[in-house]
């Protein structure tokens, strides 16, 4: 690759040396930071501000000016970097087989074919290769912020009786709000001025909300929360699965509300209310199935452990051998491999997001084909799909869910806050 590198870099230099001695020379890009050992170039920031301008116009949404818009677009390109040399440290790699299968999904889940996909990836002027670039580095960041995140959370069986009782007095009434957060950030002990200062801006931010300004254009333009770039929209949660702070903020708040300015251990926020969904029944949906695991190795290629799962899937499907018998047998799941590879009832959002989405498309008695996750190969077999049961440890295993899912969110941000924190970042002078 280096020397292929090279090669190309000597052709296009001779070939330049041969047009003529006296051309000028023409700046193809330009280094905007450098983050430890790596580097934020113009031509990134210029994608990903072209990408949110994009979003933006289809959405009908107003825009800050193009140089907060681009300050924006470094900040979230600097993080992003942090994130992806860790992996690289880490020695995390997705193979390709499991970005096609990625992208597979995303096509299935916006219900397209590939080619379709492909189509649509042309009309927004953004080539096949550049996209499953964009896919293998959200995944790669996806995998060392879980990996890191996981870590850094504990839950007691205490908390989970509380919200265990929360859940039952509430019964499946639930309601939901469409929330918008805008942060103004603060140092782990910020002094007075520091302070101050950031209580001079959110005031200001605030003020200008109650004339009646912009959110999301706001947002994009004065937030360092983490989806600033997206108008500060978190989208739909319901309490349960919000920041503590949010859904503190959030109770007996209606449609348009705002709600500020709330401190926390990061700065200063504050939350609006796009919408709300009033009292709706909210069922639950568990599977209950069954799979089996094979993890390459060094001794065993990616190659190997899927043509190991195709024949094992070939001898289940021809009658040779039961999927139990299977499981007992090559199944490196230890757990669920003495049990003939049963996994039991559980909420599909407990599993990793590949096995998650595969037996949410899966139907009962239906085996999938190999696929790839963080932990290996697998197969698995959808046995069946119910509504939520009532039962106490179903109960449990929400309320666990609800509390990991978080915790996660809150410690997300201070994972990338410290990573930040403790990186080299010099941003280089325009």
């Amino acid at each position: 690759m280096k020397k292929t590198l090279i090669s190309l870099l000597t052709a296009g230099l001779f070939g330049a040396m041969s047009q003529g001695a006296l051309a000028a020379p023409e700046l193809m890009d330009k280094v905007l930071a450098v983050v430890n050992k790596d580097v934020v170039l113009v031509s990134q920031q210029d994608a990903l501000v072209q990408k949110v301008k994009a979003s933006a116009q289809e959405s009908g949404q107003s825009l800050p000016d193009d140089a907060t818009l681009r300050k924006q677009a470094l900040d979230r390109l600097i993080q992003e970097s942090l994130q992806l040399q860790l992996a690289d440290r880490q020695g995390l790699k997705i193979s390709d087989t499991q970005l096609e299968q990625a992208i597979q999904s995303i096509a299935s889940d916006n219900k397209m074919t590939l080619d379709q996909l492909r189509a649509q990836l042309e009309r927004e002027g953004l080539t096949y290769a550049q996209y499953r670039e964009e896919v293998r580095r959200e995944i790669l960041m996806n995998e060392v912020r879980r990996s890191q995140v996981r870590r850094r959370i504990n839950i007691s069986e205490q908390e989970v009786k509380q919200v265990v009782e929360a859940l039952s007095k509430q019964g499946q009434q639930q309601t939901e709000y469409h929330v918008g957060h805008i942060q103004v950030a603060l140092p782990d002990n910020p002094n007075a001025e520091q302070l101050n200062a950031a209580k001079t801006k959110i005031e200001r931010i605030l003020a200008a909300l109650k004339d009646g300004a912009d959110f999301r254009k706001l947002a994009i333009a004065e937030s360092n929360g983490p989806k600033a770039l997206e108008g500060g929209d978190w989208g739909w949660m319901s309490p349960q699965e919000m920041p503590t702070l949010m859904a503190e903020a959030v109770q007996g708040a209606n449609k348009g509300d705002i709600v500020g300015p709330l401190r926390s251990g990061a700065g200063l926020h504050i939350i609006k209310i796009f919408d709300t969904k009033g009292q709706q029944q909210v069922l639950q949906t568990e599977v209950k199935a069954r799979h089996i695991l094979i993890k390459p190795s060094i001794i065993l290629s990616e190659e190997k452990a899927k043509s190991t799962l195709d024949g094992i899937l070939h001898d289940i499907k021809s009658g040779k051998a039961s999927f139990a018998s299977m499981a007992e047998k090559y199944s490196e799941d230890p757990g669920s491999a003495v049990q003939g590879g049963e996994l039991g009832w559980s909420d599909p959002g407990v599993y990793v997001p590949e096995f998650r989405d595969m037996v949410n498309r899966l139907q009962p008695g239906q085996i999938s084909e190999p696929f790839r996750t963080s932990h290996g190969w697998h197969i698995v077999q959808l046995e069946d799909r119910r509504s939520q049961d009532a039962t106490g440890k179903a109960q449990e295993q929400r309320a666990y869910q609800l509390i990991f899912n978080r915790r996660f969110t809150e410690e997300s941000q201070a994972w990338l806050d410290e990573l930040r924190d403790e990186a080299y970042i010099q941003i280089e002078p325009n």
